[in-house]
C-alpha cells in the first residue's frame, strides 16, 4: 500500500535538518540573530520595505490589525470562504466582521461584494487571497483609496505567487501590510510561524513592540531612563515571537521557494489534464496572467452526478492511503458568529453552493509523479461509468 498521501506536507531536507542545529549549538534559541535575517530574506523575496515575524499566521493578522489602531465598534469586511483567523483577528480588536461573498470561479472574495458591504463604519478590508490565487489588489485599492478604509492582505496561502502585473504577493503596493504564514502545509515552513510585510515605516515600528510585549528600550520613546537595565511598556502587546529554530528553518526553505512552486504547477497541470475531461468534476480555475504558487488544490465534485456524498468519497480514497480536506466552512455559519451577528446559511449563496461540492486533494512538491498517478486513478476510480 502506498504511503499515506495527506492534502498537504512539508518537505524537509539536510540543509533545512543542519540549519536548525546550528541553532541549537548557538547561544541563541529565541530573540537571537535568525529572526532579522529571516525578515530580510522576506523582504528580498517580497520586494517590502518591511518585515516583522511572528509566531504564526494568526498572530501575524492580529498583530496586523491590532498596528492599525482602529476604533472599537467599527466594521471590517473580509471573505466568508477562509480559515477562522481571518475574521477573528477583527474580533480581537473589537471590530465587527462583516462578511464578503466569493467569486464562482476564483472561490476568493468577490470585489462587487465587498462594494456593496461597503458603510460609513468599515475601517478595513481583508482581501483572503485563497489557494494561493492573487485576488485583484488594484480593484480594491481603487474601490477605497479615497475612503480612510486600510487594506491588510491575508496571504497565508500566497508565498511565492505573483500579482497580474507579475510583481510578488507581499509587496504591499495595493495595501498597508500583508501576511503570511508557514504552517507545514504551506508552500515553505518554518514549523509554525508568519510574518507581516509593510512598507509604512510607522506601522513597522508599532508591530514589533506590540510582537514583544508592548515594552520599549528605545531612548527616544522612554517617559524616563535609570539606566540600561530599563525598559517600558507603552502599548498593551503580545508574546508573539518567533523563535531563531523557526527562523533558521525559514531562511532555508526560502531559498528553495521557486523550486516548491514550480513543482506545484506541474502537478496541477497534470490533475488539470486528467480531471478536464470529467463532466462531474470541475478544476481549478486561474485567472489569466496570473501565476499562482497553489497552496492547495480543490476540485468542485458533482455528487449527485457522481452517486455518491462527500462522506463516502472521503472514506473510500482514505482507504486508498489519500487524505483530503474541505476548504473551507463558511466562516458565518459558526456558532459564534451566528450567535452574536445573526448570520445563518442562505446569507452567501456563492459560498455555501461552493463549500457543498468542494474537496482538496492532495498537492505538495515531494509528491512523485508516481503519486499523482495514483491520486488520478483512484478520483477517477470513484466513478462507475
Amino acid at each position: 500500500m502506498n504511503e499515506f498521501l495527506s492534502y498537504g506536507k512539508q518537505w524537509i531536507d539536510e540543509d533545512d535538518v543542519e540549519s536548525v542545529i546550528q541553532v541549537i549549538k548557538s547561544n541563541f534559541l529565541t530573540q537571537g540573530p535568525k529572526i532579522e535575517a529571516f525578515e530580510n530574506e522576506i523582504c528580498q523575496y517580497s520586494q517590502a520595505k518591511y518585515c516583522v515575524a511572528v509566531a504564526n499566521g494568526t498572530a501575524a493578522l492580529h498583530l496586523a490589525v491590532a498596528a492599525l489602531e482602529i476604533k472599537a465598534g467599527s466594521e471590517g469586511i473580509t471573505s466568508t470562504n477562509s480559515f477562522l483567523a481571518s475574521a477573528n483577528c477583527l474580533e480581537y480588536d473589537n471590530i465587527k466582521s462583516i462578511f464578503a461573498d466569493i467569486n464562482k470561479d476564483t472561490y476568493a472574495v468577490d470585489v462587487a461584494t465587498i462594494k456593496d458591504k461597503l458603510t460609513e463604519k468599515t475601517k478595513i478590508i481583508i482581501p483572503v487571497h485563497f489557494a494561493g490565487q492573487a485576488v485583484p489588489m488594484k480593484e480594491i485599492y481603487n474601490l477605497v483609496k479615497n475612503k480612510k478604509i486600510r487594506i491588510i492582505e491575508d496571504a497565508a496561502h500566497a508565498i511565492g505567487s505573483q500579482y497580474l502585473d507579475g510583481s510578488p504577493v507581499g509587496n504591499c503596493k495595493y495595501s498597508d501590510m500583508t501576511i503570511f504564514s508557514f504552517h507545514p502545509v504551506k508552500t515553505i515552513t518554518s514549523a509554525e510561524g508568519g510574518a507581516i510585510t509593510t512598507n509604512d515605516e510607522q506601522l513597522y515600528k508599532n508591530l514589533k513592540i506590540l510582537r514583544n510585549h508592548g515594552m520599549t528600550r528605545d531612548e527616544d520613546l522612554l517617559s524616563t531612563n535609570p539606566g540600561p537595565w530599563y525598559y517600558e511598556m507603552i502599548k498593551l502587546g503580545f508574546n508573539y515571537r518567533m523563535t531563531d529554530l523557526q527562523a533558521a528553518l525559514g531562511i532555508s526553505q526560502i531559498k528553495k521557494i521557486n523550486s516548491f512552486v514550480k513543482r506545484r504547477r506541474e502537478i496541477i497541470k497534470q490533475y488539470n489534464s486528467a480531471f478536464s475531461e470529467k463532466k462531474w468534476l470541475t478544476i481549478p480555475f486561474e485567472r489569466s496572467g496570473l501565476e499562482s504558487a497553489f497552496h492547495l488544490y480543490v476540485l468542485k465534485i458533482n455528487f449527485q452526478q457522481l452517486r455518491k456524498d462527500r462522506i463516502q468519497v472521503m472514506d473510500e480514497l482514505k482507504k486508498k492511503n489519500i487524505g483530503t480536506q474541505v476548504h473551507y466552512i463558511p466562516v458565518h455559519t459558526q456558532p459564534y458568529y451566528r450567535k452574536k451577528y445573526g448570520y445563518n446559511w442562505g446569507d452567501y449563496p456563492i459560498a455555501e453552493e461552493y463549500y457543498q461540492h468542494a474537496l482538496s486533494i492532495p498537492l505538495y512538491p515531494k509528491m512523485s509523479d508516481l503519486d499523482v498517478k495514483y491520486v488520478i486513478d483512484s478520483i477517477k476510480g470513484l466513478a462507475s461509468e
